[in-house]
C-alpha cells in the first residue's frame, strides 16, 4: 500500500493568461485565459469539445509555506470591496475560497468559449500565468444544485458589499 503521508501529483498543463494580478484577484473574471494541457496529456481532451464549464483544478504555487500551516483567516478579497480588516470575521479556510489552505489546491468553474488543439480557451478562471493545472472536467447537469443555502454571517458580508 502507498504511503498515505505523502502524495505526489503531475502537472497536466498550466495557464496561459495576459490578466494582470489585480485582475486574478479581483472579482470579475471575464477576460480569457488558456490552460495549456501537456503534450503527453492531449489524448485526454477526447470529447471534451461540446461541453460549455470546466472545472480546473490547479495547484497554487505561488502561496507561501508558512501561509499553508494557516487554517483561519479573513475574507480578504472583500476589502476591494470597501470593507476594513477589522470588519472581516475570522473563519476557517474550509469555510471560505481564500488561496491559503492546508493543500494549495485551487478549485475553479469555467466556460469553455473554444479549443484550440491542446489549448483550451475559457473565461472566469482566476489563476495567475504559470499556474500549474492538476486536472480539468467537464460540468455536468447532475452538478446543478437548487436551493442551496449559505451561513448567515457570508450573506450579511454580501448584502453590505452589494454582491448578489
Amino acid at each position: 500500500m502507498p504511503d498515505q503521508k505523502e502524495i505526489v501529483l503531475k502537472p497536466v498543463g498550466i495557464v496561459r493568461t495576459m490578466a494582470s494580478e489585480e485582475e486574478v484577484r479581483g472579482w470579475e473574471h471575464s477576460y480569457e485565459s488558456t490552460v495549456e494541457i501537456f503534450p503527453e496529456f492531449q489524448d485526454a481532451l477526447d470529447g471534451l469539445d461540446g461541453y460549455s464549464h470546466l472545472f480546473v483544478l490547479c495547484y497554487l504555487n505561488r502561496i507561501k509555506l508558512e501561509d499553508r500551516g494557516v487554517l483561519k483567516v479573513r475574507p480578504r478579497r472583500l476589502l476591494r470591496k470597501g470593507f476594513r480588516l477589522e470588519e472581516l470575521p475570522l473563519k476557517g479556510v474550509f469555510a471560505l475560497d481564500s488561496p491559503v489552505r492546508p493543500n494549495p489546491v485551487g478549485l475553479s468553474l469555467v466556460k469553455l468559449v473554444r479549443m484550440e488543439g491542446r489549448r483550451l480557451v475559457v473565461q472566469g478562471l482566476d489563476y495567475f500565468d504559470g499556474t500549474p493545472v492538476l486536472d480539468v472536467k467537464p460540468y455536468q447537469p447532475e452538478y446543478r444544485v437548487d436551493g442551496y443555502t449559505v451561513p448567515k454571517w457570508y450573506q450579511d458580508l454580501r448584502d453590505k458589499a452589494g454582491v448578489i
